[in-house]
């Protein structure tokens, strides 16, 4: 069978507290590991979706509503919906690994990391789809 959970794949979590939410593979592991052991995939996310914005905003409620609240989990692949999108995630892959979840200041350190490479992308305009809440 292909493999097309790969780093960069977006998909969409369909269990538990991130329901709904976008997240993006940061590192697959096919077989498994000793503390999860089947297909599982950590990932970044996107907890709080940044609002819509406008012309008539003044610049601090336009800083407000563009913030995001990312969060990293290792999710079951059984949990996760694939989509076509793909995203970049060299800016960040070195931050989350399965060491960063041993400790909670780890933990810290790398959403700071993803929240300032999500807000950079969102700024910029690219990977629309990705920053936008999903509606169903």
């Amino acid at each position: 069978m292909a493999k097309f959970l790969k780093a960069g794949k977006v998909a969409v979590v369909v269990r538990g507290r991130y329901a709904g939410k976008k997240v993006v593979i940061v590192k697959p592991h096919d077989e498994g590991s000793k503390s999860h052991p089947f297909g599982h995939a950590l990932v970044a996310g996107i907890e709080r979706y940044p609002l819509k914005v406008t012309k008539k905003l003044g610049a601090k409620k336009v800083a407000k509503r563009t913030k995001i609240k990312p969060f990293i989990k290792v999710v079951n692949y059984n949990h996760l919906l694939p989509t076509r999108y793909t995203l970049d995630v060299e800016s960040f892959k070195s931050v989350v690994s399965t060491e960063t979840f041993e400790q909670p200041s780890q933990r810290e350190e790398a959403k700071k990391v993803i929240k300032k490479a999500f807000e950079e992308r969102h700024q910029a305009g690219k990977n629309q789809w990705f920053f936008s809440k999903l509606r169903f």
